[in-house]
């Protein structure tokens, strides 16, 4: 475990150590210490005045990410970054971030609770830190509120490690139920990727079942993927069930990135077309999803994990 550097005007613990981090909403106080910065884990003032985590591996590799939402909002391999925050988007605390990586949480899309859930609206807290071989760590936790339970009647514990490598960025999640009766959720984690729009295809979804969404997204349609390569021609907005571990975007800007999981068993891909007329064309979605439902018993733990690579 390492020291956290803050570098905002924040509160801070006299320990020199972190075995618990005091939470606060949207906010996580640990001990000023100067060295911290090498270690790479940084905290700091976002837009927005939000707090922001910035990573820097010992290979030059960043990303940065906000408590509001567990949102990783960028990540750097040399001076490219390789996520898309669309200009529409909103750093007050109060709106999703539109970008980087979203949680959809425990809701995925529409449904009896607002779309995507709450987790993408809510303060998470920053529980652990740690840099292994030059690679920064750090391990985020969200639980129950007032807000969460007035849609949704759980206690929950939901932690997310993010590790940021040289070429890769790598994230775990992991949902306990702590409530003392079973729950269901969906899930997802919406990335959005800097891209071409017009050059931008996925490989590996070949012979998945297809729920497409475009024209209607109430009443999807069901069908198979018999492409090799599937782009984004225009509105594009469908969901793949049974997905490979391994999908490969070719962004149409001189990357290929590897999205490798375990434990998401579908993907969605999502581009708006023109109605994001300002900003379609340089951004796509691919997602790792868990369209299903998860039932979790008390007690019981479900955890995926997601690796971004690129060559």
């Amino acid at each position: 475990m390492v020291a956290i550097s803050m570098t905002c005007s924040l509160p801070t613990l006299t320990s020199s150590k972190l075995p618990r981090i005091n939470r606060y909403p949207g906010m996580a106080f640990a001990t000023v210490n100067k060295d911290a910065v090498s270690l790479g884990v940084k905290v700091t003032e976002g837009l927005g005045n939000l707090p922001k985590v910035v990573l820097t591996s010992s290979h030059g590799s960043e990303a940065e990410l906000y408590l509001y939402g567990g949102c990783v909002t960028s990540w750097k391999v040399g001076s490219k970054d390789l996520l898309f925050v669309r200009p529409d988007a909103v750093f007050n605390g109060q709106k999703p971030i539109s970008g980087g990586i979203p949680h959809c949480f425990p809701q995925f899309g529409p449904g009896p609770m607002q779309q995507h859930g709450f987790a993408r609206n809510s303060n998470w807290s920053i529980v652990d830190s740690d840099n292994v071989d030059g690679s920064p760590v750090i391990t985020l936790e969200l639980k129950e509120s007032p807000y969460s339970l007035a849609m949704w009647d759980y206690s929950f514990h939901a932690l997310y490690k993010i590790t940021l490598h040289e070429k890769s960025l790598s994230t775990e999640l992991k949902i306990t139920n702590t409530d003392s009766k079973p729950f269901s959720f969906t899930t997802a984690l919406h990335t959005y990727f800097s891209a071409s729009v017009s050059g931008a295809s996925v490989r590996g979804l070949k012979g998945c079942k297809t729920l497409n969404k475009d024209p209607d997204p109430k009443n999807p349609v069901e069908g198979k993927e018999e492409r090799d390569v599937v782009t984004y021609p225009g509105f594009v907005d469908c969901v793949y069930l049974g997905a490979s571990n391994e999908l490969y975007l070719d962004n149409g800007l001189g990357d290929v990135i590897s999205i490798k999981n375990t434990n998401w068993p579908d993907a969605v891909l999502w581009n708006p077309h023109l109605t994001m007329e300002a900003c379609y064309k340089d951004f796509v979605c691919v997602e790792n999803a868990q369209i299903g439902s998860v039932d979790l018993e008390p007690e019981k733990s479900w955890v995926a994990t997601q690796q971004l690579s690129v060559g």
